[in-house]
């Protein structure tokens, strides 16, 4: 038997019996320290920041009581380990971005970002009044894990490459590293796709291992040092229009923690989201200024280039079809962007185009 199915009949059948043996749950009682796992190498710009802000403020909303101890990528496990080893009780909690673990279940894409998918606050919209948390939780179970968003990047880059782009043919052949689905659609254009860890990527380019990367935006790609290497830099694409970053924990150990310590995770974990989404926004456009400075050719792809990604993306999505979670999220993410872009587009987007025409931008 599955683990999926074993969940499942042990969810429906030990339900009865377990309401008429415990009275309540037992909970740890004292002190406690739970180990956090990360995707991200120690100092990445905001990405690691968000795991660190999680994990002080749970530590310091439980006034000492639960105690995070942060481990970045490398010094417990790798990077693209962090979900097995919270799975099988090696670590008590990750954060990362979701879509790494595509492997697991394709489903989990949409918790960091598809393809053509949500804006931040479009994302929060269905996250936190909508559907999404609850389904977050769905899936989590399947793993043994309780996940919540525990921060956002806002819009990414469309990245940076060795030449310009001049059309939808530039990306035969060309070693890219783009994880999730996102990768997987420019794979659909011809793309050699290589999806490695942040850490590793500014020697993967400097090396000539790949092409081009995308990694966040203006700020965190200053800050990594991308610049160094080539000058043509794509500020908008397809990929991650508002990336959410996930705090997981092992569900037998956050089963085992006290209602307020529950409570303590939930909300450090929310306020990390918005913190961290402030973090990048604030910090993108100076750093942007500073980019161009420096002899950076910021460009935009061709319509003929989007295009191609919209079919591409379209091809990657709907081979995952068929499988019922999959299906039931997909469904319930579109319909929330729908209903919210609706009303954004006819209030902040005509806003934003008539404050820059009056104003002059």
């Amino acid at each position: 038997m599955d683990r999926r199915s074993f969940l499942k009949n042990s969810a429906l059948g030990g339900t009865a019996a377990a309401a008429t043996t415990l009275a309540a749950p037992a909970y740890a009682q004292g002190n406690r320290t739970l180990t956090m796992v990360t995707t991200w190498g120690r100092g990445l710009a905001g990405v690691h920041d968000a795991a660190q802000r999680a994990a002080d403020t749970i530590t310091a909303m439980s006034d000492g009581s639960l105690t995070i101890d942060l481990k970045a990528a490398g010094e417990l496990v790798g990077a693209f380990e962090v979900f097995d080893a919270v799975t099988a009780g090696q670590a008590d909690m990750y954060h990362g971005a979701d879509y790494y673990f595509v492997g697991q279940h394709p489903a989990y894409a949409f918790f960091t970002s598809v393809p053509f998918g949500m804006s931040p606050q479009e994302l929060m919209n269905w996250y936190y009044n909508g559907e999404g948390h609850d389904l977050h939780s769905e899936l989590g179970e399947i793993f043994g894990l309780k996940s919540f968003l525990a921060g956002n990047t806002g819009p990414q880059a469309g990245g940076w490459f060795s030449k310009e782009i001049t059309g939808p043919e530039d990306f035969q052949g060309l070693k890219f590293r783009m994880p999730g689905l996102g990768g997987q659609a420019l794979g659909k254009m011809g793309a050699s796709i290589q999806n490695l860890p942040g850490a590793e990527v500014y020697q993967a380019l400097a090396s000539g291992a790949i092409d081009g990367t995308e990694w966040i935006g203006p700020w965190a790609d200053e800050k990594a040092g991308f610049q160094e290497i080539t000058k043509f830099y794509y500020t908008a694409g397809m990929h991650e229009p508002g990336a959410g970053l996930s705090l997981a924990t092992n569900l037998d150990v956050f089963n085992e923690l006290s209602p307020a310590h529950q409570k303590i995770i939930e909300i450090a974990a929310g306020e990390s989201h918005q913190w961290n989404l402030a973090q990048f926004m604030n910090n993108n456009g100076a750093a942007l200024e500073r980019l161009q400075a420096g002899g950076v050719k910021v460009l935009e792809f061709p319509d003929s280039v989007w295009d191609a990604m919209g079919v591409a993306a379209t091809e990657t999505m709907d081979q995952y079809a068929g499988d019922d979670l999959y299906d039931k999220v997909r469904a319930s993410y579109n319909t929330s962007m729908a209903a919210s872009s609706s009303w954004i587009s006819k209030s902040e987007g005509a806003y934003r185009t008539q404050r820059d025409r009056v104003m002059g931008g």
